[in-house]
């Protein structure tokens, strides 16, 4: 496989939503951005980018705390944004054959947004692997990080807009090129 797709997701929030693992009456994570890169797995370069806003169907007004966290504002969602299903099937096209990569469990973000709505044929990911676990192989503390600390926390500078889905997957980029730059294997990660 010569590319490897980096992604992240943004999803409803609330103040407090993460601590109690959104499990407050009315709190559902509905994607509301995808973001993603495909880098080469060889010179590990940017080739490809996507990005997409998506309505949420639910809690269809974002709260002023996800706004204020992502800069995703209601009236750009009201304009760019699509549907889950449309974005999905956007997202697994470019994705191809994969392998995905994301900080944490974000392909369960979107099998549960499939089945929170109800898109019995929506088709699968492609192979989903978590970063974490090779972030902390090569020295790398996670705890407490968001896929927008990665670069930095690599050793990496990174002035991205946090919490922004393509943002952060290019935050994931740098940092993996700052690793093998130090001596990590990124076929460990990256190779199907």
């Amino acid at each position: 496989m010569r590319n490897a797709v980096l992604y992240d997701l943004e999803f409803t929030a609330w103040e407090g939503s993460m601590a109690t693992g959104w499990l407050r009456p009315g709190e559902f994570r509905e994607v509301v951005q995808i973001g993603a890169v495909r880098i080469d797995v060889q010179t590990l370069a940017i080739v490809a980018e996507f990005n997409v806003l998506v309505r949420p169907r639910i809690n269809k007004q974002l709260s002023g705390y996800l706004q204020s966290l992502t800069g995703i504002t209601n009236a750009m969602v009201a304009e760019r944004g699509v549907d889950f299903g449309d974005a999905y099937e956007a997202f697994v096209a470019f994705a191809g054959q994969g392998p995905i990569v994301s900080f944490g469990r974000d392909d369960r973000v979107l099998r549960y947004n499939i089945a929170l709505y109800g898109i019995g044929d929506a088709r699968p990911l492609p192979e989903h692997r978590n970063i974490v676990p090779w972030l902390n192989a090569n020295g790398v503390s996670t705890k407490g990080l968001h896929a927008c600390d990665v670069a930095r926390a690599c050793g990496a500078k990174f002035d991205g807009r946090e919490h922004d889905a393509l943002e952060d997957a290019r935050s994931l980029a740098v940092g993996i090129r700052a690793l093998v730059a130090r001596g990590a294997d990124a076929a460990k990660i990256l190779a199907s």
